[in-house]
């Protein structure tokens, strides 16, 4: 999956939570924003599958606890799809067992569902426009804190046997969290020829987006977990 341009038009969003008072709270957030649009709301997984389908939208906010369907299967669903949707993960905790599982699925980021509103609107351009670095070190710190209790895979995906040392060492670099900017600097590369290595690890790996990168290199061991208090 490339990176989305979305220069010419207004981010198209769906609200998926059972509770209307949140809903009505991100949607009056959200419409605030000249280049933002709440296209729909679902109440539970079958509703937003549905609805994701028929507006298209290029970001969906997912709750995860949902009656019907939850938020990690509906996630994994449209993921799975042809849907160029990304979904942010919305959570009561910054390190809820719920909040990893979206990201395994394949949510681009989670966010906290009392988030301040600069967050919120920030939060839904960012994973909008493929880049999926939201609060990118919570993001480590949450999947540190489960790995490190699930015991990584000792054995590396074979996928990794077709990066470039190169690729592989922007891999390790992102899934410290560092943006693009911050890669750059510390492999004296210019952020144009980071962006295409990271394009090239996105397609040889099959991973949507960045925070993707992040649960792979995690998963398959790439990433040693670090000291618990990071």
């Amino acid at each position: 999956m490339g990176e989305q341009t979305l220069e010419h038009e207004r981010i198209k969003v769906l609200l998926v939570d059972d509770q209307p008072l949140l809903r009505m709270g991100f949607r009056l957030i959200l419409e605030g924003e000249d280049d933002l649009e709440v296209v729909g709301e679902a109440t539970n997984g079958i509703e937003a599958l549905a609805a994701v389908k028929s507006l298209e939208p290029h970001v969906v906010l997912m709750d995860v606890r949902m009656p019907l369907m939850d938020g990690i299967e509906a996630t994994g669903r449209i993921t799975a799809s042809d849907s160029c949707a990304r979904v942010i993960i919305l959570t009561t905790f910054d390190l809820d067992e719920y909040a990893f599982a979206g990201l395994q699925a394949g949510a681009s980021a989670f966010l906290l569902k009392d988030v301040v509103p600069a967050d919120l609107v920030q939060a839904v351009r960012l994973v909008a426009s493929g880049d999926a670095v939201v609060a990118p070190r919570v993001t480590q710190r949450l999947l540190e804190n489960f790995v490190r209790n699930r015991h990584p895979v000792a054995h590396p995906d074979p996928l990794l046997e077709e990066l470039t040392p190169r690729e592989l060492e922007v891999t390790k670099l992102i899934a410290q969290g560092l943006s693009n900017a911050e890669i750059a600097h510390k492999l004296f590369l210019s952020e144009a020829t980071v962006k295409t290595h990271v394009r090239r690890i996105l397609t040889k790996l099959h991973l949507r987006d960045r925070v993707q990168v992040v649960v792979y290199a995690y998963e398959t061991g790439l990433v040693i977990p670090s000291n618990p208090d990071y």
